[in-house]
């Protein structure tokens, strides 16, 4: 059996601004997929408009950028067409939560077998620095020269909404990180969303400062493993517990709390309530989750539609377009 590595699905010479955060996220998807061991032609990556939607040109797959805010429903189109096909739809937040907002909140509704990257930096790139869905209130931008008004969207939050079955998050820097959640987003069957939290350099730079580098990630975020202790910190040091339907930080040792006495993380859980709440941990005060918060299990759209197809095709008489066309008398035309 072959071997692939990275190299066998990088494509062209990326156009980004150096320092994007779109080249760490590019480089840890082609490990991604290298690590998968599907070949190039088993996967398509789509992407609507934008900095990080040029993508595609750099991905030795299937490939295609398509209209704005149209990812998620060519991606729908591509994975029922062809459900052998491993689907990556990549999109900002501008693109994928503004005007294809209600393609995303669908496509995770129907629980089409996507692999759903979200890309967000906060701000339009592409456009020049204009606020973004989910920039924050009173962000300063080209658009808001005296600050937004307005709060933004939450990417967990839309997804929990939608019922989605699958939400990780990981820092565009941290490649082990981000490798991870790819791959198990490709092991989910079903709307996988993948939250990556990356810089942009020119319009809103130093954005996810708390958790892009390394030695601030130990404090600022907590790695989040199924069936582990929810503890943080330099050295483990804290931990996450309920308190009534909240949560709250701790610190092993203090009042008697030790490591029994830390949340479980389980993301295999139906029950959302509890992933929600570490998915839309902020600082100062908690630590940003990162990992794979929720990964469960439930039918597919796109096995639906073709369960439904055969089943259908079976009780009439003519199974195909194909043999309705050639089945009894026919003429050619010259």
């Amino acid at each position: 059996m072959y071997e692939y590595t990275a190299k066998d699905y990088k494509k062209g010479q990326p156009r980004w601004c150096p320092g994007c955060g779109d080249h760490f996220f590019l480089a840890s998807l082609h490990k991604a997929m290298a690590e998968i061991g599907k070949a190039p032609w088993e996967n398509a990556v789509i992407s609507g408009i934008g900095c990080s939607s040029r993508l595609p040109y750099y991905m030795n797959t299937y490939a295609m950028q398509t209209i704005h805010g149209r990812a998620a429903a060519i991606s729908t189109g591509a994975k029922v067409a062809n459900p052998n096909l491993t689907v990556w739809q990549i999109s900002g937040d501008g693109d994928g939560l503004a005007i294809g907002g209600n393609h995303f909140i669908h496509a995770i509704r129907r629980n089409i077998d996507l692999n759903m990257i979200l890309l967000n930096n906060r701000i339009y790139g592409l456009t020049k620095g204009q606020y973004s869905p989910t920039s924050p209130r009173g962000f300063v931008s080209k658009s808001s020269p005296y600050g937004t008004v307005e709060d933004p969207f939450h990417p967990a939050e839309l997804c929990f909404g939608a019922r989605g079955h699958f939400f990780a998050r990981a820092v565009a820097t941290d490649a082990p990180g981000t490798v991870e959640i790819l791959k198990a987003a490709m092991a989910h069957k079903g709307a996988s969303v993948c939250e990556i939290l990356q810089n942009c350099v020119i319009f809103n730079n130093g954005t996810h400062d708390s958790v892009a580098k390394k030695e601030d990630r130990a404090k600022n975020a907590i790695y989040l493993k199924h069936g582990e202790p929810m503890l943080f910190g330099e050295n483990n040091e804290y931990g996450l517990m309920q308190e009534g339907f909240g949560l709250k930080v701790v610190k092993l040792g203090e009042n008697g709390i030790t490591e029994k006495d830390i949340l479980i993380h389980d993301a295999h859980c139906m029950d959302n309530t509890l992933q929600l709440k570490l998915a839309l941990m902020e600082g100062p005060d908690f630590p940003i989750a990162l990992g794979v918060i929720r990964d469960v299990e439930a039918p597919t759209y796109d096995d639906a539609v073709h369960e439904q197809i055969e089943e259908v095709s079976a009780k009439k008489k003519y199974h195909n377009f194909e043999e309705l066309l050639m089945t009894n008398d026919t003429w050619e035309v010259k």
